[in-house]
């Protein structure tokens, strides 16, 4: 979407939708309707957060139109969790048993027109920055609460914006932010290391806790508070 937008940034979500693909288990990968609801299959809030953030950094931005449990595009084609057969306790029944056949045309289908997608759109402009962003639950099952706000997530390979980004919004009073938190920040295969890394553009990963961007109002306050700052940082590199 935006796609002449004149700004820098891409705006990424790699798990926008929790869409299950008519041609994908007639629509459903088996598992109960509020399964599907659940981080396990998108990132609550993180689309309407990227069309907001997008707009006011007047840039283009990239959604996913299907769900992660159908195939993962912040995955490799490699990785083992490209298709997930469980997560956070719900055994995926569509994916249990799928064979290289079965998982050749969700890359077809799926996944390789994204990042075909996504690579025309990052190549618009040499400057070009990416930002990805996500959204975490605020309690894996079993597992203690987590206490970031928001973390920002970034390679070893390439830390240029993330670190004074990371320092930014540690200026905030009321955010607990997260260095590489919940998650480790690079993947060997993912989006950014695809995207960004392998062609040494500016990025950043912003993952952001899902109970803060639940409604339409959490998403633009958030893209209104994030896009200056993002724009400040850039500005200071």
């Amino acid at each position: 979407m935006g796609e002449s937008r004149p700004g820098r940034w891409l705006v990424t979500c790699d798990h926008a939708s929790n869409r299950v693909p008519d041609w994908v288990g007639a629509g459903s990968l088996g598992i109960a309707p509020e399964d599907m609801a659940r981080h396990i299959a998108w990132d609550v809030g993180a689309a309407g957060l990227t069309r907001a953030l997008a707009e006011a950094l007047d840039s283009p931005a990239i959604l996913s139109d299907f769900s992660r449990l159908v195939i993962d595009p912040n995955r490799g084609e490699d990785d083992p969790t490209l298709v997930m057969r469980l997560y956070d306790g719900t055994i995926i029944p569509a994916n249990r048993y799928l064979d290289d056949v079965g998982i050749e045309e969700r890359l077809a289908r799926l996944y390789r027109p994204y990042h075909s997608a996504y690579a025309q759109l990052a190549a618009r402009r040499e400057d070009t920055v990416i930002v990805a962003i996500h959204s975490f639950t605020p309690c894996l099952k079993g597992r203690p609460p987590r206490p970031w706000h928001v973390g920002v997530l970034h390679s070893h390979l390439d830390s240029r914006f993330s670190l004074p980004l990371i320092a930014r919004l540690q200026a905030e009073a009321d955010l607990c932010v997260g260095d590489n938190e919940p998650y480790n920040g690079h993947l060997p295969g993912d989006a950014i290391d695809r995207h960004a890394l392998a062609v040494g553009r500016h990025n950043t990963l912003i993952e952001l806790r899902n109970d803060l961007i639940a409604t339409e109002s959490q998403q633009h306050a958030w893209a209104a508070r994030l896009a200056p700052i993002l724009q400040e940082v850039l500005a200071g590199l």
